[in-house]
């Protein structure tokens, strides 16, 4: 009984922490600066960056290194199918090892830092105090659009922290190009502070935006400030905006067939009943 009264405080806890924050999605200015402060920063480095972008097909290969290999699959599939609805880009597993571009591991906590220093580099395993999952891009340095990336889950780790759905959903559409978490982008999977697990409306929009075509990888903010306003005011009269709230419901991770994943949904589905 203790139990269930203190999942229901959360949820009630998370849903009152959406509503505080307001429908941020419709407001262009603040997802303007939002995109800004996500695809034009690293939290790494400071100042703004060029844009990067995957230019080519996106294509995953998914290494199982721990057990419960069919809930992997499934959420990684899951979510796959909505970034490939969000972005009209296609985005799919590869059918080999050698054709993939984006290395996806699920492995567990003994062994993730050195899988993170094979596939990303020893600097990469600097700062990983409080990291739960890791994930990371090379680019094209002259061109400057995404060519690979790697992901790395210690599935044990994540679990025990109640963020495997969190690992899968933000890591893989951070390698897509959204790289940086911001206090600017609420609620927003690139926001510790947001309750939710799944894309946010904003999170939508973020990126349908970065891969609209006119977009293009290695465009500096200057570049960019009079293309995205143009955009973000079509999106307005067009409903795009308006239309996230509905793309968020209806992410198809909310109706996966795992009892894990049935859980979590719940959980959402409640939050987002209230938003």
């Amino acid at each position: 009984m203790l139990r269930i009264a203190v999942l229901l405080f959360t949820i009630f806890s998370a849903t009152s922490s959406v509503l505080a924050a307001g429908e941020t999605w419709y407001d262009s200015s603040f997802v303007k600066r939002a995109f800004f402060e996500v695809a034009l920063k690293n939290e790494y480095r400071t100042g703004y960056k060029p844009l990067n972008k995957w230019d080519t097909p996106v294509k995953i290969w998914v290494i199982h290194q721990v057990p419960d290999v069919a809930l992997h699959d499934e959420l990684t599939d899951l979510h796959i199918q909505h970034l490939t609805d969000i972005t009209s880009f296609p985005i799919e597993r590869a059918k080999s090892e050698q054709e993939a571009n984006i290395r996806w591991i699920y492995t567990n906590e003994k062994q993730w830092v050195g899988d993170i220093e094979k596939e990303l580099g020893k600097p990469s395993t600097k700062n990983l105090r409080g990291v739960v999952c890791k994930a990371g891009y090379r680019v094209n340095s002259s061109t400057k659009n995404i060519v690979q990336a790697s992901i790395i889950i210690p599935a044990d780790q994540a679990r025990e922290r109640g963020k495997l759905l969190a690992c899968i959903v933000e890591e893989i559409t951070q390698v897509l190009g959204l790289p940086n978490d911001s206090p600017h982008a609420y609620p927003s999977i690139f926001n510790d502070e947001t309750p939710d697990d799944l894309l946010s409306p904003l999170d939508i929009v973020l990126l349908q935006l970065l891969y609209e075509p006119e977009l293009k990888s290695g465009m500096t903010k200057s570049q960019l400030e009079p293309v995205v306003s143009k955009i973000l005011n079509r999106y307005q009269s067009q409903g795009v905006l308006s239309g996230a709230v509905q793309e968020a419901k209806g992410a198809p991770l909310l109706n996966c067939s795992n009892n894990y994943c049935i859980l979590v949904s719940f959980i959402v589905f409640i939050t987002r009943a209230y938003t």
